[in-house]
């Protein structure tokens, strides 16, 4: 895979995004598919309320079209690891989009209940393992930067659900503000991108670099003032992606330092959470972490600066250490 087919498959999906975008936001608007604004929330947020959402139907329409597309053009574009990935970005887009569509379509508050997401992601992440043990598949646990290898055979599966439904969920938390997941998961998915070009996965750096140019073409639409929001439509897609990223580089617990910014974020609120249930007490102003910096005086657009910063550099150190190894 050379650099002119990584910079076309970016160009590609950019620019369809960017189209599918133009002509899909005044749609949005017009069916009034507004994302209202949880009150318990920052306050300032409370101007956000009735901007569109639902838009990750945007990027994952262009990732699947732009797939096929490049598939007419270059070889080895739709395998079975390809397929598996569509698969998960699908599956849990479509759960996304029931959980968005319940609660602004039908004006239900809360959606989906948590059993019925967590039921419909765990299908999914199972019928993924299913597809992939079709063919050989390597059940193996990579400890980064050792040779430690853990076999986990058919427990495998297991891990797979778990790191699929948390990282989906660890990305849904962190879609707070105005570009937050676009910018840091474009960046996520370049160093996958990165990754799959040096072990030889081009069919997995493809995907990868196809997900990075739709999240850019996103990022028109969805830097602050956002024009309109992902939702847990794209939000639950790109985490669980990503997820089956890690697992078919073989670097799955190399997620935790690429996706450090979701780690992060995941973690700022299982503290919350503990802290108060056990002491009464919150260590931060308010969970996730990002709105604990909005409400210490930083602007939403420094904290997005400032995780992206995080996001870049927690991406850079493992690809670095890969091109030096």
């Amino acid at each position: 895979m050379t650099l002119v087919t990584t910079l076309s498959a970016i160009a590609v999906t950019f620019v369809l995004t960017a189209i599918i975008g133009i002509a899909v936001l005044p749609l949005l608007r017009k069916l009034k598919f507004g994302q209202s604004i949880r009150e318990e929330g920052p306050e300032a947020h409370q101007k956000k309320a009735g901007t569109p959402t639902m838009g990750g139907l945007i990027f994952l329409i262009s990732i699947i079209i732009s797939m096929f597309v490049l598939s007419y053009i270059y070889e080895d574009v739709l395998t079975t690891q390809t397929i598996v990935l569509m698969l998960v970005l699908a599956g849990f887009g479509i759960i996304g989009f029931l959980d968005d569509f319940i609660i602004v379509v039908m004006k239900r508050n809360l959606g989906l209940t948590s059993i019925q997401k967590l039921i419909g992601q765990i299908i999914i992440a199972i019928a993924a393992f299913f597809l992939l043990k079709m063919g050989p598949f390597d059940t193996t646990l990579q400890i980064p930067y050792t040779d430690i290898k853990l076999e986990m055979g058919v427990f495998y599966v297991a891990f797979l659900v778990f790191w699929l439904v948390g990282f989906s969920n660890a990305v849904n938390l962190t879609d707070g503000l105005d570009g937050l997941v676009a910018g840091t998961s474009t960046i996520a998915f370049a160093a996958f991108g990165v990754l799959g070009l040096l072990y030889e996965q081009n069919d997995i750096a493809m995907f990868a670099f196809v997900v990075s140019g739709a999240m850019l073409g996103f990022l028109l639409f969805n830097l602050k003032p956002a024009k309109v929001f992902m939702g847990d439509t794209g939000s639950l897609a790109l985490g669980g992606a990503l997820a089956m990223l890690s697992v078919l580089v073989k670097q799955e617990l190399l997620l935790l330092l690429i996706g450090l910014v979701y780690v992060i974020v995941t973690l700022s609120v299982i503290i919350q959470v503990t802290s108060f249930k056990l002491t009464g007490k919150r260590v931060f102003k308010m969970s996730p972490i990002h709105h604990h910096f909005e409400l210490s005086g930083w602007s939403e657009w420094k904290i997005v600066v400032v995780f992206w910063g995080v996001a870049l550099l927690s991406a850079l150190l493992p690809v670095l250490l890969e091109v030096l190894s």
